[in-house]
Order: C-alpha cells, then sequence, then structure tokens
C-alpha cells in the first residue's frame, strides 16, 4: 500500500496518492497515483497507474494514464495506455488499441539529450538500468 524500494526499484503502490513532485534514481514503477512531477532514470506505469504532470526519464513504459507531458529517450505506450499530452522523445513505440491525444515530437542532434545532467536522473552515457532489465520489469508487471 505503501511507496518502497524493491530490488533495485522504488515502488508507488496500488492505493497510494502523491501529491508533488516525485524524484528518483534508477527504476520507478507506478501501480498509483501522482499528482505532479515525475523525474527518474526508467518509469514502468501499470494499468492501474495515473499520472497527472509532466514525466521526465530516460525511458518511459505506459500501460495506465498519463495526463501531461512526456520527456524520454525511448517511450512504449503499451495496449492500455491512455496518454493526453505531448511526448517528446528519440523513439516512440505505440501499441495497437493504445491511445494517445498530443503531439509527438522526435529529438535530434543538438537537442538531445532531453535529460539534463545533474537533474536528478542519469543522462544517456550513465543509464542505472540495461534494457533487457527493463523488458524483464515490464513483463513482470503488465502481463
Amino acid at each position: 500500500m505503501f511507496g518502497s524500494k524493491r530490488g533495485g526499484k522504488t515502488v508507488i503502490a496500488e492505493g497510494l496518492k502523491i501529491v508533488g513532485g516525485v524524484t528518483a534514481e534508477g527504476l520507478v514503477e507506478v501501480n498509483g497515483q501522482v499528482d505532479g512531477e515525475l523525474h527518474c532514470t526508467s518509469l514502468i506505469l501499470s494499468r492501474k497507474a495515473h499520472v497527472t504532470g509532466t514525466i521526465t526519464a530516460e525511458r518511459v513504459v505506459v500501460d495506465g494514464r498519463v495526463e501531461g507531458p512526456i520527456q524520454a529517450t525511448d517511450v512504449v505506450l503499451k495496449s492500455h495506455a491512455h496518454v493526453v499530452g505531448d511526448i517528446h522523445h528519440r523513439s516512440l513505440t505505440i501499441e495497437r488499441v493504445a491511445y494517445f491525444e498530443g503531439r509527438s515530437v522526435q529529438a535530434h542532434g543538438s537537442n538531445w539529450p532531453l535529460i539534463a545532467p545533474g537533474s536528478g536522473c542519469r543522462a544517456a552515457w550513465g543509464w542505472d538500468l540495461g534494457l533487457a532489465e527493463l523488458k524483464a520489469s515490464v513483463s513482470s508487471i503488465v502481463s
């Protein structure tokens, strides 16, 4: 029911609502609700998750609801995703049936990285979580 850190990731549990900004290193898994800015290295939003505010991360996987802009290197909208807001990205994947209302802005060259060094998130050259670990985490919560 409460936020916790399990296995190298921070979990915002179902039933927990955070009002205000959240900043974390590494992977954040949201099963509850966040009303405010969310900054982290990697983010997974489960089907029951709801974020209202700006998301800034290197990798974002959405299977829940987002109301607000997303700024990330890699963004994946899973089939149950419902996103209303602009997405600034280098890579964007949208699965069938996912809902997205907003602008997709692909960053290139001098516009990159979107995450400023020292902002509480690691830049592209200092990721804590490898892509294989992120895929394993996503598989375990969205299945």
